[in-house]
């Protein structure tokens, strides 16, 4: 099999020369995208929309780095802050309405704990994947194959190294599960602070933030 066929089947692969020229297009792309103005948001929605496998309603606010941009799929009203690492050597898949915030870095590629088999075969692949109507806080790591679930908030700073199951609150080094959201977390904003009557007729409403 070919590096790209070993790498697309989760086979660990040695880079060699075709890897290399499906990874210029993403660092022409990113190069293109980490200069544009930051107040030209029509630009940089263009650059992220071809850089990306697949998106819809985006903004990665840039500097944004990845490995290939092709194995990023990413959901409707999709926001990254800025400075975020996407390594996409397998794929990464993210739903709907998350929101990922600065110095996030998504790892899909691994590396061979043995130094003589890391030597000779140096990476593997294994993919990424999160739910819908998540929240990355900043500063998180996410390891190599691990799937968060749906309506999933992780803490700032935490290292997330094993799964993540729908409506839970997750944190630390390595990250686990705190507490599950519940309809009571509906009514807050903040810790202890109610969403005034404004801002809860959105949400009584349903009115979804662009």
């Amino acid at each position: 099999m070919t590096a790209i066929e070993r790498r697309d089947k989760g086979l660990p692969y040695r880079p060699d020369h075709t890897i290399d020229e499906q990874q210029e297009r993403a660092r022409i792309l990113m190069e293109k995208l980490n200069s544009t103005k930051h107040s030209d948001l029509d630009e940089i929605r263009k650059i992220e929309k071809e850089l990306l496998g697949k998106s819809k309603n985006l903004l990665i606010n840039p500097p944004f780095y990845c490995d290939f941009g092709f194995n990023i799929e990413v959901g409707d009203r999709f926001f990254a802050n800025f400075n975020c690492t996407f390594l996409d050597t397998g794929k990464i898949i993210i739903g709907d309405s998350c929101l990922i915030g600065p110095n996030v870095s998504i790892y899909t590629s691994g590396h061979p704990i043995h130094p003589d088999a890391r030597k000779c075969v140096p990476v593997y692949a294994m993919d990424v994947t999160i739910g819908d109507n998540c929240w990355i806080g900043g500063n998180v790591t996410i390891c190599p194959g691990v799937h968060i679930g749906s309506n999933v908030v992780i803490g700032a700073g935490s290292v997330v190294t094993k799964d993540i199951p729908d409506w839970s609150v997750a944190a630390g080094n390595p990250c686990r599960v705190i507490r599950k959201i519940t309809d009571e977390d509906r009514r807050y904003y903040y810790k202890d602070r109610e969403f005034d009557e404004e801002a809860w007729e959105y949400i009584v409403r349903g009115e979804i933030c662009r």
